[in-house]
């Protein structure tokens, strides 16, 4: 049919209307290209092949599609329209098309979320591997360095100078850690740098010579006071006693903390801490409240507070700090003992409160592998924290006192009588008391309301089950089972 032009040059009425109307794909002549469009498409019957409808679908369209988003509808629309078979082609590539871009990208989070747990996994395994020598190692140190001191006192007895002794030994610190630096890091530091680097734990300015007598000084004393009080309730305990005793810091950090730091106050910690009392009193009456047992009793104690003094100090006026500022604070320590503090035992020495007869005479085996064994305790003390968990470092210093027992047993140097014995349980249970985390009430509750809800869902299921069982039953025997609302 001939289509008459108009005089404002639009040739159809439907022309005019997509005019008016602002039709976005609208321009002259457009119903007539579309009509032409229409018949050139060709119609296929259904079961038959059509091999270039859709490449002139897609090229007379062309000018109507904005982008690829905007003209594959429309194509799928029309394709649909004109063909049976060829549409149910394109609708079906189309939807393989859309789910291999949905899997690929599900597959690939679900194998970085595998890598990820498997990853997590493998350090969660590493850190308890690590944690498990490190507690061994902990108490082995620990107990070896009591061992060895009650062993010197049968020949040589100056606690004041062994503590001076094993004190230097401190010095070492530093050194052994930058060795192990060169040995691991990728990137290698200049001594000088890292000591700068590491000194950063006295202030921004580093170590200056006020910030060295300041901060030094009352840490060195602390230190000092904390060793030699251990020496001293030695000679007046068994190994096993002073080392259960000493466990009782951690009761007096928390109360000094809770004094001095403010920090949050918890009832099981309470508890912790009574019990760390009543177990002192105990190990005092365990021998009828004897004069060297009271004395031996309170050098425990004071050693145990001096340290707790110490830790407290320390992250009162220091904060946090790494494994390179802990070594360098400890070497600092060692030096500042090696120069300020030679001169006591020097005058205990002229003064016959601590004497011996010669250099030569002294048990350098001994004195040497009691300092070395408190050195290696040290490191490990600050390498654990760094490898694995804290808490298991804390639980390396309580198996020291089992580890001591034994000894003492082989050894036929203790007695354990009921008093004694329950004296330590109660000391040894109030110091895991002591590490119990702040949140340790909400991860409880946590842990039996997840308990619940799984016994819960597993009663929930047994139920769906035998309702299951009961309905399959009742149809095999021809009964018609009604279900509840």
């Amino acid at each position: 049919m001939d289509v008459k032009a108009a005089p404002n040059g639009v040739a159809t009425i439907e022309d005019r209307i997509l005019r008016i109307t602002g039709y976005y794909g609208y321009y002259p002549g457009y119903s007539s290209q579309k009509s032409t469009s229409r018949s050139s498409v060709p119609r296929c019957k259904p079961g038959a092949n059509c091999p270039s409808s859709h490449s002139g679908i897609s090229r007379q369209l062309s000018p109507l599609s904005v982008t690829e988003d905007s003209s594959a509808p429309i194509l799928e629309l029309q394709s649909r329209g004109s063909s049976g078979v060829c549409g149910h082609r394109v609708e079906r590539q189309n939807k393989s098309g859309d789910d291999g871009t949905q899997t690929n990208p599900e597959n690939s989070s679900q194998e970085n979320r595998i890598k990820a747990r498997c990853l997590s996994c493998s350090s969660v395994v590493l850190k308890a591997v690590w944690g498990l020598l490190i507690i061994l190692s902990v108490s082995s140190s620990w107990v070896g360095t009591t061992q060895i001191v009650k062993i010197t006192y049968k020949n040589f007895y100056c606690p004041f100078f062994m503590t001076w002794f094993s004190t230097n030994w401190n010095i070492m610190f530093f050194p052994v850690y930058y060795s192990g630096h060169l040995a691991t890091a990728q990137v290698k530091q200049s001594p000088m740098k890292k000591f700068r680097e590491c000194s950063r734990i006295f202030g921004e300015d580093g170590l200056t010579l006020k910030l060295f007598l300041k901060r030094t000084a009352p840490f060195s004393i602390l230190w000092t006071l904390t060793n030699y009080l251990y020496l001293l309730a030695l000679k007046k305990l068994t190994a096993t006693d002073v080392s259960a005793l000493f466990c009782c810091n951690k009761a007096f950090v928390f109360l000094l903390s809770w004094i001095v730091l403010k920090d949050r106050f918890m009832g099981v910690r309470i508890v912790a801490t009574i019990m760390a009392i009543t177990g002192i009193v105990m190990m005092a009456y365990a021998d009828n409240f004897h004069a060297d047992s009271i004395i031996g009793v309170a050098f425990a104690v004071g050693s145990a507070s001096t340290s707790a003094l110490y830790k407290v100090m320390f992250k009162m006026f220091l904060g946090s700090a790494n494994f390179g500022e802990a070594a360098h604070f400890v070497s600092t320590l060692g030096f500042f003992n090696l120069v300020f503090i030679s001169f006591t035992p020097v005058i205990l020495y002229f003064t016959k409160v601590e004497h011996w007869s010669s250099f030569a005479a002294l048990p350098w085996g001994c004195l040497c592998g009691m300092a070395g064994m408190w050195l290696v305790f040290n490191i490990l003390v600050n390498v654990g924290v760094v490898l694995t968990y804290p808490i298991l470092i804390s639980i390396g210093t309580l198996l020291s006192v089992p580890g001591n027992a034994a000894v003492d047993l082989l050894k036929q140097e203790v007695i354990f009588n009921v008093v004694r014995l329950a004296a330590t349980i109660i000391i040894c249970i109030g110091f895991l008391l002591m590490l119990l985390p702040e949140e340790w009430d909400e991860i409880t509750l946590r842990f039996i309301n997840s308990l619940k809800e799984k016994k819960s869902e597993e009663h929930v299921d047994d139920i769906t089950e035998s309702s299951v069982h009961l309905r399959s039953r009742s149809r095999v025997n021809g009964a018609v089972s009604i279900p509840l609302a």
